[in-house]
């Protein structure tokens, strides 16, 4: 298990709290015991806090032909067709997946390709599942197109926790399934906007892992 990059200023900045804390707990309440004994609790859920999410675990990673696979830890929690307004401008399948503070929060690349367009929006902080989350709230659009010529779009969406999303490519890269595309802090969401006859292999509530679940195959035919 490792610790993120994107990580090392929280860890810093809540080092420093802590500190602060203990010296101050020392200095004013050194004869009350339980007082110190919070102070060491409060410290030990801080850093432990910190240290699970920016956790960066060791996985399997396969690159697979033909599948989509997920770009994020967390729960499906909406399977729909929409219309995608932003780059595509047509219907789409839509599979967003619910990131809680407690999944590991890397974003990876949903399959092997060009990365063909990438926009920030700066916009709101309303709660993930709020359904205008994905087209008001602060947000990137990534779009890859594989060698076959095939496009899916994805976003990074902020939410009420969220307050800063990373994305690590630019416009023109080759990018590869699975690699690290990017980070959303404290809890979000990920959209998917999938051609319509991708055929899925997830359904509503399902747990997927970012880098291993498989989302959907495109149709060889």
């Amino acid at each position: 298990m490792k610790f993120h990059k994107e990580g090392i200023p929280s860890l810093i900045i809540t080092i420093i709290i802590i500190a602060i804390l203990n010296v101050l707990i020392h200095y004013f309440f050194s004869a009350y015991d339980i007082v110190i004994f919070l102070g060491f609790a409060i410290s030990g859920f801080l850093l432990i806090t910190i240290l699970q999410f920016f956790r960066s675990p060791s996985r399997d990673f396969k690159c697979t032909e033909n599948t989509i696979i997920s770009p994020a830890d967390g729960k499906v929690v909406v399977i729909e067709e929409v219309e995608e307004t932003e780059f595509f401008k047509d219907k789409r399948l839509q599979v967003s997946v619910f990131m809680s503070p407690v999944n590991v929060h890397i974003n990876r690349y949903p399959i092997t390709g060009i990365l063909k367009y990438y926009k920030y929006h700066p916009g709101l902080y309303l709660v993930a599942w709020h359904p205008k989350s994905s087209t008001e709230n602060e947000r990137t659009t990534v779009v890859v197109e594989d060698e076959k010529g095939r496009s899916i779009l994805y976003r990074q969406i902020a939410g009420a926790m969220a307050r800063r999303i990373v994305f690590f490519g630019k416009v023109g890269d080759t990018v590869k399934q699975t690699d690290e595309c990017g980070f959303i802090k404290f809890g979000s969401r990920v959209d998917l906007l999938l051609p319509l006859d991708v055929q899925l292999t997830v359904k509503l509530n399902d747990k997927v892992k970012g880098g291993i679940s498989t989302i959907g195959k495109f149709n060889t035919i």
